[in-house]
C-alpha cells in the first residue's frame, strides 16, 4: 500500500486509526476524533483504517486491538496507543510529539 506510506511521509502530522465496524469502543472514538479535527484543522491529517479491509496493512503495524491510534510524521511513528482517549488527551498528545 505505497499510499499509505505517502500520506504517512507528510510533515504535517498524521493520526492514523486502525478500527473496525463492529468494534463499539471505535464507534466512540469517532466522534472524538471529529472534534479533533475541528479543533486542530490542517495541523492534522486523521486517517481511518478498517482493519478488516486492509488485514496486512493491520499486521505491518502489529495492531492486535482496535481501536489502535498510531502517530506518524516525515514516514516516523511517533506515539502509538490502543483504546479511546478524550479530545484532549489526542491533542496534548499530537502537540507534545510533533512540535
Amino acid at each position: 500500500m505505497s499510499n499509505f506510506k505517502d500520506l504517512i511521509d507528510s510533515d504535517t502530522p498524521v493520526l492514523v486509526d486502525f478500527f473496525a465496524t463492529w468494534c463499539g469502543p471505535c464507534q466512540m472514538l469517532m466522534p472524538v476524533l471529529t472534534d479533533v479535527k475541528k479543533n486542530m484543522g490542517d495541523r492534522v491529517t486523521i486517517l481511518k483504517i478498517d482493519v478488516d479491509k486492509n488485514k496486512e496493512l493491520a499486521e505491518q503495524y502489529r495492531v492486535k486491538g482496535v481501536p489502535t491510534m498510531l502517530l506518524f510524521q516525515n514516514g516516523k511513528q511517533l506515539w502509538r496507543q490502543s483504546g479511546v482517549l478524550t479530545k484532549d488527551e489526542i491533542i496534548r498528545t499530537i502537540v507534545a510529539k510533533t512540535d
